[in-house]
């Protein structure tokens, strides 16, 4: 099979959207399509019509046709094969086949087809995979995320130190029996006190950070303290926009859902002066045949004081993993210390742990293929059936001590084709049918709820049932560590502290 190019057209013969796959000019591929109305015979069931040097392939769609533009000796059955994969394509990107909407999606229709054939030649590729290469994550803009993160936490970070400067500033004139400076310019400094701290109290509340006590501001007329998040609303003005205009906007944390549900679901903690995060993340890819091809897990405890005296201290870690995990303190930390007694504590025990900031003690880090580490198993069984596919998927809980809560199995399915018909199901669906998902919602999988089924049928192949996606929050950790007791260096006496234990998915895959 060789295949010249690609078309979509009006059916007066007006191109669209026209790709090449040989070496042709514009002034070719506008006339083969301005003559191709001309040589249909009205009335005919044929789908496809020859000159002495070219065939036409062709599918109507509404007002507008998919041409196939093939030589005369290609293979016509592959030529219709290859034509309904086309024809399948162009509602995945268009919402309605009319030609504006063409024109405005073209070049995704363009990198589409550049995926289904190259040279001339037919690729081994269907639906599922075509929507894969063409969502294909960016490392670069991954890199310029966590950029542009790293200098929003940094620009918060000084605008606190710098509102406590100025409160202790105001407090040592009050206490001098001066009068408070006005840090500002042009007759500003006359501010109340009371205006400066409803100022920045106002400016703190903007940011992320669940405890922060009120300190008060730059008091000046014309100052810019009020402004920091004005850039991150006009990336959020532009992000609207470009979801008006129909673009799929993914988060900042690849994409995924998982973190957006922990700020929704997480409550409030009550944190102590001492407070530990623990958090992990998980990545698998598991195979629709079964077996695991690749597991990671990383695992990090934060350290955040908020009062200078528990800065010396010790933490007891209680290690029960027994999957192999390696650990790694840092740098700072005693090594000797924690191989010997399990004790987290920096080298020189006359420092303290740094204060109002989060400080990574120890992290861990699990890589395997063992299929009995899986801790959800994802079983997707679809079909062929007479009317399209009847399609069976069932979960198992293999970890008995967590506890997964929103589990969201998103199953993609086949485009224009409607929606599935639910047969049996444990817990609830949402069909999506603009990004052309089944979403299977169960709010909680625990020990008493360790297993449940799906079943629907809709029109498709089996192959269009993949990759299966699978993403939950857990207020309990994979591997059991856990910080168990915090003693001060000296006395040994013990300390009240907090803990926030997070597991997440960072990506879950069968493909």
């Amino acid at each position: 099979m060789v295949l010249l190019a690609a078309a979509v057209c009006t059916k007066a013969g007006k191109a669209i959207v026209s790709r090449q796959f040989v070496e042709m000019t514009r002034t070719r591929i506008e006339g083969l399509l301005a003559a191709f109305p001309k040589l249909m015979n009205t009335g005919k069931q044929h789908t496809f019509v020859e000159t002495e040097s070219v065939r036409y392939v062709y599918q109507p769609m509404e007002k507008l046709y998919m041409v196939l533009i093939t030589t005369k000796n290609s293979n016509i059955l592959e030529d219709l094969e290859t034509l309904r994969l086309f024809s399948r394509v162009i509602p995945e990107y268009c919402r309605a086949l009319e030609e504006n909407e063409i024109s405005e999606h073209c070049f995704d229709l363009i990198f589409a087809f550049d995926e289904i054939v190259a040279l001339g030649y037919r690729e081994n590729v269907n639906l599922a995979q075509i929507r894969t290469f063409t969502e294909m994550d960016s490392h670069e803009e991954k890199v310029f995320r966590a950029v542009r993160e790293t200098q929003e936490r940094e620009a918060k970070a000084e605008m606190r130190r710098k509102a406590k400067e100025l409160q202790q500033a105001r407090r040592d004139a009050e206490r001098q029996g001066k009068k408070a400076p006005g840090f500002g310019g042009f007759g500003s400094s006359t501010v109340s006190g009371s205006s400066t701290a409803a100022m920045i109290t106002e400016t703190i509340i903007e940011t992320d950070k669940p405890k922060v006590a009120p300190a008060p501001a730059r008091p000046s007329g014309p100052s810019k303290a009020l402004k920091l998040g004005a850039k991150g609303k006009e990336v959020d003005n532009f992000v609207d926009k470009l979801k008006s205009e129909g673009e799929t906007i993914m988060s900042s944390n690849m994409g995924k859902r998982t973190s957006d549900a922990t700020k929704v679901h997480a409550p409030p903690i009550n944190m102590e002066s001492v407070h530990m995060k623990i958090e992990e993340k998980i990545t698998l890819t598991c195979g629709r045949d079964g077996g695991l091809q690749n597991m990671e897990l990383h695992g990090m405890i934060m350290l955040r004081i908020s009062d200078d005296k528990f800065g010396r201290i010790r933490l007891h870690v209680e290690n029960e993993d027994k999957k192999g995990v390696q650990l790694q303190t840092h740098p700072n930390v005693d090594k000797k210390l924690f191989t010997a007694e399990s004790l987290i504590g920096l080298k020189n025990p006359e420092k303290s742990f740094p204060v109002n900031s989060d400080v990574g003690v120890l992290k861990w880090r699990l890589q395997t293929t063992e299929e009995s580490f899986i801790p959800l198993t994802i079983n997707c069984w679809p079909s062929e059936s007479g009317n399209g596919c009847d399609v069976n998927i069932e979960y198992e809980l293999q970890e008995d001590n967590l506890e997964l809560n929103d589990v969201i199995i998103t199953i993609p399915l086949p485009s224009g084709v409607g929606a599935p018909v639910i047969g049996e199901i444990d817990g609830e669906y949402r069909h999506d049918s603009r990004r052309n998902t089944l979403e299977w919602c169960l709010p909680v999988i625990d020990a008493k709820n360790k297993s449940g089924s799906l079943e629907f049928s809709i029109a498709g192949q089996p192959n269009d049932f993949f990759p299966v996606q699978v993403s939950f929050v857990s207020k309990k950790n994979y591997c059991n560590i856990q910080v168990t007791k915090v003693t001060q260096v000296d006395g040994n006496s013990p300390v009240r502290f907090s803990t926030e234990t997070t597991f997440l998915v960072d990506k879950y895959e069968i493909l």
